[in-house]
């Protein structure tokens, strides 16, 4: 199965893990070139999604483990600690317009997940 979000050629793909290796309607993180990537499978959109891991707030590590969901139809994670929400597709902070992450995107193909940078 292949899923593409945002495909860019000029983008360099790096392979990120296992698609196996991202719980359904989950996350992990990934060290892609120094950099800490959180991959989200967001199963019941069918759709994959990447970001900072770091969450702008406090400076925590920690939006891979955070919880998936949607807001006015746009699929956003939530961060563990202070629950700030950010958009999975444009990384705009949806409860504090003080916050914005990077997103990334993602490809899937042949049980590979792979993440543009």
């Amino acid at each position: 199965m292949n899923l593409t979000i945002e495909q860019n050629d000029t983008l360099t793909w790096h392979l990120a893990c296992h698609a196996a290796d991202v719980p359904v309607d989950g996350g992990v993180c990934a060290l892609i070139k120094g950099r800490q990537v959180a991959i989200f499978n967001f199963a019941r959109r069918v759709e994959w999604y990447a970001t900072d891991n770091e969450c702008p707030h406090r400076q925590q590590m920690a939006l891979s483990r955070g919880m998936i969901g949607s807001q006015g139809g746009e699929p956003k994670v939530a961060c563990p600690f202070h629950k700030k929400t950010f958009s999975l597709q444009t990384g705009k902070c949806l409860s504090d317009e003080g916050y914005e992450i990077n997103t990334y995107a993602v490809k899937v193909e042949n049980g590979l997940v792979y993440v543009a940078l």
